[in-house]
This record gives structure tokens, sequence and C-alpha cells, in this order.
């Protein structure tokens, strides 16, 4: 089973930005919404240990979704640039940078395609949130 890990470096007014490791190798950038004390579709989740698997979104199409978030469904790992990209979820990219004067991450759907190649094997992983 895959240890993932998010590492969060970095709160600014709308955004929570990490880093994203895969057994123990920083591979990815994240980002988030900010803190905003659980806030369904509003905020990130809280810091914790929680179950990876892989996931087909209506909406996302082939993701990966994070199970037993309190108070919180449908929590999903995707691609997305910007904090209304989220919806409380956690977007995967390869770099930091701006959109339209906006914090943003980029190249997120190669980030997404290279880490479901890293889960190919695995249908479930560990998330450690710190």
């Amino acid at each position: 089973m895959k240890q993932l890990r998010l590492v969060r470096v970095a709160e600014f007014d709308d955004a929570t930005l990490g880093v994203f490791c895969v057994d123990g190798k920083p591979m990815f950038v994240t980002l988030e919404e900010k803190w905003r004390d659980n806030a369904k579709g509003n905020s990130c989740i809280p810091k914790g240990m929680y179950q990876v698997s892989k996931h087909k979104s209506p909406s996302k199409g082939d993701c990966f979704k994070v199970h037993n978030v309190s108070g919180r469904d449908n929590i999903l790992i995707h691609s997305g640039n910007l904090t209304k990209d989220t919806e409380g979820c956690i977007l995967l990219g390869m770099q930091y940078g701006t959109i339209e004067g906006q914090m943003a991450i980029l190249q997120s759907r190669l980030a997404m395609s290279l880490f479901a190649v890293q889960m190919f094997n695995d249908t479930q992983a560990k998330l450690e949130v710190v």
C-alpha cells in the first residue's frame, strides 16, 4: 500500500499550498482552500490520517477519493489550477505559479497522470496530512 503525505507549507488569504509525497519522496505541489473550520466545499480538510482510493467522478473523471474526513464527504484529489477549482478538495500540480494574478498550480493534468502511474498497482493508499 502506498504511503502518501501532504505537507502544508504556506497559507495565503484564499489558498493553502503544500508538497505531496509518495512513499517518502516529494513529487507534486498542492493547492487547497484556506482553513475555514472544515466548512464543506470551502475549507481544506483537517490534519490527520485518511484512506485514499481510485475513484471515477461524474464531474472530475478519473481521480482519487479521500475517505473518512470528519463532517465531510466527496473529498477528491483531482486536477485544477485555482482555488475556485478545489470545492474543498486537493489539487495536484507540478509547480506553483499565477494565473490571472491569482496563486495557482501549473501542469495539473500532468501531475494527475503521473500520480495515477504511481498508484497503478494500488487501489488504496494511506494519506497523512500535516
